[in-house]
C-alpha cells in the first residue's frame, strides 16, 4: 500500500477507473476466503530507490504477526505489525483485530514513538476508543454509509481474495482516522513465475492498481501465489520513486517480543 511510507500517513484522493466484470468485495457477503489467511510471523524487506540517486537504497523491515484468537465466544484474527528501520523515532507498532468469519474490523490501533491512535471500528462507524491512555483520537467519530475493511491490512486481505484471471475487485478500505472510505479497483493483470530464495519457482498471479494521490500519479504491483495464496513481493512507483516489499523466511525472531 503506497499510502503509508516512512512517517507519512496520507489520505489518498482515489480515482479508480472502470474495468469489465468487476466483482465488489462487500463484507456481508463474505467473499473473501478468510481459512486462506495463516497465523504466522510474516516478515518482508521493504526498500525504497530512487532512479535518480540508484546507487542508494532506503530500508524497513516489516514483521506482521497473525493470530486466530477467540474473544467473547467469538473468533477473531489479531494481527501485529512492527515496523523497523535505523531511526528508532520512526518505529511503528500497529495492532489490529477483525472478525474471523468476514474479516470485519473490531479495533486498530497505531504507535509512532510517544504518539497513540486507538479506534473501535464497526459496521457503521468508528470512533476514538475511550479506554486507550493518552489516545490522540479519543474524539474522533465517523459514520459509515456501509461497512469496510481496514486498508492497513491490505497485504491480507489480497491474500483472501479469489483471484483469477481477468478480474477486477472493488474493495470499499478505510484507513483510520483519515478521509472517508472509497471503493478502490485492483485488476488481475496476468501470471508470472517468480524465484524464492531457495531458488523455488512459484507461479503467482499479479494484481495491480494505479490512480492519483494529491495530484501526483501512482501504481502498485502484487505478487500472490496461486497455490497458497501468499503475497510475496509488492513493486510500487511514485513521486518518481520506486519501492519494493519481498516476503523474507521466517528464521528472524521478533526481539521485542522476546526481550519483553
Amino acid at each position: 500500500m503506497m499510502r503509508k511510507y516512512l512517517l507519512l500517513t496520507a489520505g489518498w484522493l482515489i480515482s479508480i477507473s472502470v474495468f469489465a466484470q468487476v466483482d465488489t468485495i462487500r463484507l456481508q457477503d463474505k467473499r473473501l476466503n478468510t481459512s486462506a489467511l495463516k497465523p504466522a510471523l510474516n516478515q518482508y524487506l521493504v526498500y525504497f530507490q530512487n532512479p535518480k540517486t540508484p546507487t542508494t537504497l532506503r530500508f524497513w523491515f516489516w514483521l506482521r504477526d497473525i493470530k486466530l484468537e477467540e474473544r467473547n465466544g467469538e473468533k477473531v484474527f489479531t494481527i501485529t505489525q512492527h515496523w523497523y528501520n535505523t531511526d528508532s523515532a520512526t518505529y511503528r507498532s500497529i495492532y489490529s483485530v477483525n472478525r474471523a468469519s468476514d474479516f470485519a474490523p473490531i479495533y486498530h490501533t497505531e504507535t509512532i514513538g510517544t504518539k497513540t491512535k486507538a479506534y473501535n471500528w464497526g459496521p457503521d462507524k468508528i470512533t476514538g476508543a475511550d479506554t486507550v491512555a493518552q489516545n490522540l483520537q479519543k474524539a474522533f467519530s465517523l459514520d459509515f454509509k456501509l461497512p469496510n475493511f481496514n486498508w492497513n491490512l491490505d497485504i491480507e486481505t489480497f491474500e483472501m481474495l479469489p483471484l483469477a484471471n481477468g478480474k477486477t475487485f472493488a474493495i470499499n478500505f478505510y484507513d483510520a482516522g483519515l478521509d472517508p472510505p472509497a471503493y478502490v479497483n485492483y485488476k488481475v493483470i496476468g501470471s508470472e513465475t517468480i524465484t524464492l530464495l531457495n531458488n523455488e519457482k512459484v507461479d503467482c498471479w499479479k494484481l495491480f492498481t494505479e490512480g492519483e494521490s494529491r495530484g501526483t500519479h501512482y501504481s502498485e504491483t502484487y505478487w500472490i501465489s496461486k497455490k497458497d495464496h501468499e503475497f510475496l513481493k509488492e513493486e510500487d512507483f511514485f513521486n518518481n520513486m520506486y519501492r519494493y516489499k519481498i516476503k523474507m523466511p521466517g528464521v528472524a525472531p521478533d526481539l521485542i517480543a522476546r526481550f519483553k
